[in-house]
C-alpha cells in the first residue's frame, strides 16, 4: 500500500494504474477511491491513473480535529498526491466534493493541471440554498456521530439525486452504498463540517473563475437539481468551459452512465491534447438572441 504524507502529517492512501500522462481522480463524499473503478479500467489503457482517498476516508488517515479539514487542505492534499507520484502536471477528474477540489486546484495551481473534468459540482453553492444546505449538512454530520455510517447509508444513499442510480443498476447502487457504510463516522462528520459547510461560495468567486485559463468540462445529471443552476453559471463564467448534461441521471454520473461519462471525458481530453479546446468564440456572446443587426 502506498501513502503520501501531507505537510501536516496526514497519510493519504493512493494507487497508480497504467502508464502515460498522469490522470488524477478525486472522489465524492459518499464514495472513496474505489468509486472510480469504471474509469480506472477504461483510462488506464492510455493514461497513468492516480486515485487516492481523501483525509478522513480510510485507509487514509482520519484526523480527529475539525481544524484539520477544509477546502484549502483538500486542495493541498491533491497537490501532495501529485508530488508523491512525480506528476508535474495532470488531467484532473473530480465528482461532487471532488469536483469542488478539482476546481479549486485549478484556481490555485493552474500550472499543475492541464484539463479539469468537474462533475456533480454545486451543492450548497447557489445563494438561495446556502443556508438550507448548511442546516441539512449539520444534521447529517450529527447523524454520523449518533447513528454510525451503516445507519446513515440507508437513508443518505437514497437521496433525491441517488435514486436514479438505484433504478438503473440496483447491484451497482448497493456496491456504492457499501462504500458509504464503511465510512469512518468521525471522518465523515468532520469532512462535512470542515470542508462542505465552510467552502467558499462559487458565486462569490466570479472574478477568479472568469480568469481561469484551463480547459474545463462540466458534467451534470439532468435530475441532479442541486447542481444544475450552478453548473450553468460555471459554464457562462469559465472562459474555456463546456457543459454536458446527461439525461435521466442524478449525482454519480460516472457510476450511473460510465460508458457515456468515459466517452465525454476521453473526447474532451483528445480535444485538449490537440489544442482544440480554446476560449468561447466571442461572436457567440451577444445581447441579441438571433444576431440581428
Amino acid at each position: 500500500m502506498a501513502f503520501a504524507k501531507t505537510s501536516d502529517g496526514v497519510a493519504l492512501y493512493y494507487e497508480e494504474h497504467g502508464e502515460g500522462k498522469p490522470l488524477l481522480f478525486i472522489h465524492e463524499f459518499a464514495g472513496d477511491h474505489r468509486s472510480w473503478s469504471p474509469q480506472i479500467h477504461h483510462f488506464s489503457r492510455r493514461y497513468r491513473c492516480i486515485v487516492y482517498g481523501a483525509r478522513g476516508f480510510p485507509p487514509s488517515d482520519v484526523p480527529t480535529e475539525l481544524a484539520d479539514y477544509s477546502q484549502l487542505r483538500a486542495v493541498d492534499d491533491a497537490l501532495t498526491v501529485l508530488d508523491a507520484t512525480n506528476a508535474a502536471t495532470a488531467h484532473v477528474v473530480g465528482n461532487s466534493m471532488g469536483g469542488f477540489t478539482a476546481l479549486h486546484l485549478g484556481l490555485r495551481h493552474a500550472d499543475r493541471v492541464t484539463a479539469l473534468v468537474v462533475s456533480g459540482c454545486g451543492y450548497g453553492a447557489h445563494p438561495s440554498v446556502e443556508l438550507t444546505f448548511r442546516v441539512e449538512s449539520e444534521r447529517i454530520a450529527t447523524a454520523f456521530e449518533s447513528e454510525g455510517s451503516a445507519s446513515v447509508a440507508e437513508w443518505y444513499g437514497f437521496g433525491p439525486a441517488r435514486v436514479q442510480y438505484q433504478n438503473k443498476d440496483p447491484h451497482g447502487h448497493d456496491e456504492h452504498l457499501q462504500l458509504l457504510r464503511e465510512h469512518s463516522a468521525i471522518g465523515a462528520a468532520l469532512t462535512i463540517r470542515g470542508v462542505q459547510m465552510t467552502r467558499p461560495s462559487l458565486y462569490a468567486m466570479h472574478d477568479e473563475l472568469s480568469a481561469l485559463d484551463v480547459p474545463v468540462l462540466i458534467i451534470a445529471g439532468d435530475e441532479d437539481d442541486g447542481v444544475l443552476e450552478t453548473d450553468l453559471m460555471l459554464k457562462r463564467t469559465l472562459p474555456r468551459c463546456g457543459l454536458a448534461v446527461l439525461p435521466r441521471s442524478g449525482h454519480v454520473t460516472n457510476l450511473e452512465e460510465p460508458i457515456l461519462f468515459n466517452q465525454l471525458t476521453e473526447q474532451f481530453f483528445n480535444q485538449v491534447e490537440h489544442g482544440r479546446w480554446g476560449p468561447r468564440d466571442p461572436r457567440s456572446l451577444s445581447s441579441s438572441i438571433t444576431g440581428v443587426r
